[in-house]
């Protein structure tokens, strides 16, 4: 983490999202047994642990991707766990946003396209889903490549708009899937640095992915998630 990285906030507010006692499994296998998490509006949480522990199920929970065997699901008053495929996509689209390690950018479409992709499918006029698009270019340092495709765009470059896609439409919650999992240390630590900080400027909720403490060390609280439970919390101030 860098030095000049602004200082962490504090969020007292009521829960967004909460996972209670969440059980899944595939087939014989238990991925979760019975993972508890309750994260804050504006917070920016990061879910630690080795391969195979569980987060990247836990996270997937959370964002309606599976649906649990056992347990609970809440975002705000709503439960994510008891809805059915249409409106989990539809929350999904209108209130989530996505980060994965691959960036998993449609090829066959500009970057600019591409960032614009969930206004597009949210209703919003090609020409004015392409103009909101066009100004997280300057913001996320990719200005003059949004006519190139996934294929002309270094790993950080794609990355970046595969931020800019999921910011783009104000969502509630990112959801950051091992981020800088394909990217060296330098490309990794600048993609962080804008996340928060455009996580901060929207007021945009965070739950983030990771096996590398030094990307933890961005969020605001760590959890960690160990043989399908959350076994331990980490608060990054209580390290410095």
């Amino acid at each position: 983490m860098t030095g000049d990285q602004p200082p962490a906030r504090r969020n007292d507010a009521a829960p967004l999202m909460v996972a209670t006692d969440v059980v899944k499994s595939f087939g014989p296998t238990p991925a979760l047994r019975g993972a508890s998490l309750s994260v804050a509006a504006g917070e920016i949480v990061a879910v630690m642990g080795p391969s195979g522990s569980g987060k990247s199920t836990l996270l997937h929970c959370l964002a309606g991707i599976l649906i649990p065997d056992g347990g609970e699901v809440r975002f705000g008053d709503r439960r994510i766990d008891t809805m059915g495929e249409t409106e989990r996509s539809a929350l999904r689209r209108e209130r989530f946003g996505f980060v994965f390690q691959s960036g998993q950018l449609v090829p066959e479409l500009t970057a600019e396209e591409n960032v614009a992709l969930p206004l597009l499918l949210g209703g919003v006029r090609r020409p004015a889903a392409l103009k909101e698009a066009r100004a997280w270019f300057e913001r996320l340092d990719l200005a003059g490549l949004g006519e190139r495709r996934s294929g002309e765009l270094s790993g950080g470059q794609a990355q970046r708009v595969a931020l800019a896609r999921a910011l783009v439409s104000r969502p509630q919650v990112v959801f950051a899937d091992e981020p800088t999992g394909s990217l060296d240390s330098l490309s990794g630590e600048h993609v962080m640095e804008l996340l928060v900080a455009a996580s901060r400027d929207q007021g945009t909720t965070v739950v983030l992915v990771t096996h590398d403490a030094r990307v933890a060390a961005y969020a605001e609280r760590e959890v960690v998630v160990r043989d399908g439970t959350v076994s331990g919390l980490l608060d990054p101030a209580a390290r410095s």
